[in-house]
C-alpha cells in the first residue's frame, strides 16, 4: 500500500493536468476547474509516498513538501469547489463576480496563485529529499526543484497589481497559454512519479 496509494497519486496527477490542458485548449472552461480538484489529491497521495521513502537526513525536507502541499490543497479546492459551484450555479452581482470568479481576476484568483506558489514550494523541498538511484529519478528530482521557482512569480506578482485589467476584461488568451505551458512542464513529473512508484523494492 505505502507503494500503490503513492503510485495511483501520481496516475490521478498525471491524468488530472493532462485533461486540464486539453480543457484549457478546448475552452471547456467548467471540466477544466472540475479536474483540478482532484489534482491537489493525487499530488497529496504522491508526496506522501516520497515522504514515507525518504532517508533519516532528508525527512525534514520531506514533511515541509507534504505540509505544504496540504496547505496548497485546501487553497485550490476553496477556489474550484466555489467556480463549480456558487460561481456556476448563482447568478452574481458585479462585484460579486469580480471577487468570486477566477476569470475576473478577484480575491479568488489571487488564491488560485497563491496555492499554486505553495505547490511549487512543495514540490522543491519533496523534490530535495528524493534520493535519485537512476537516470528518471535524477530527471524527477531536477524537474521537482526547478519547479519551486514558480513560488516567487505566484507569490509576487499579485502583489504588484498586474492582474488588475483581468477583472475588466474577463480573461486573458496569454493567461491560457501560460496555463498550458505549465501543464507541459508538470506532466513530466506525474509520469516520472508514476514510473519511481511502480518499480519493485
Amino acid at each position: 500500500m505505502n507503494r500503490l496509494i503513492p503510485k495511483t497519486g501520481a496516475a490521478i496527477v498525471t491524468v488530472s493536468v493532462f485533461l486540464f490542458a486539453v480543457f484549457l485548449i478546448i475552452d471547456f472552461t467548467f471540466g477544466s476547474y472540475f479536474v483540478c480538484m482532484f489534482l491537489p489529491i493525487g499530488y497529496i497521495m504522491t508526496a506522501a509516498g516520497f515522504q514515507h521513502e525518504s532517508s533519516e537526513q532528508n525527512r525534514v525536507s520531506a514533511n515541509i513538501g507534504l505540509i505544504l502541499s496540504a496547505v496548497y490543497a485546501v487553497l485550490i479546492l476553496i477556489v474550484y469547489y466555489a467556480q463549480t459551484t456558487s460561481v456556476n450555479l448563482e447568478q452574481l452581482t458585479e462585484q460579486a463576480a469580480k471577487i468570486l470568479d477566477y476569470r475576473y481576476g478577484g480575491l479568488l484568483f489571487n488564491y488560485d496563485l497563491l496555492g499554486y506558489g505553495l505547490m511549487a514550494l512543495s514540490t522543491f523541498f519533496v523534490g530535495l529529499s528524493v534520493k535519485a538511484e537512476n537516470k528518471p529519478d535524477k530527471w524527477l528530482k531536477a524537474l521537482m526543484m526547478i519547479h519551486g521557482v514558480f513560488f516567487l512569480s505566484c507569490f509576487f506578482m499579485p502583489l504588484t497589481g498586474m492582474f488588475a485589467n483581468l477583472s475588466e476584461s474577463g480573461g486573458s488568451k496569454g493567461g491560457t497559454i501560460a496555463l498550458v505551458a505549465w501543464c507541459a512542464y508538470f506532466l513530466p513529473i506525474g509520469i516520472l512519479s508514476f514510473i519511481h512508484f511502480g518499480k519493485k523494492k
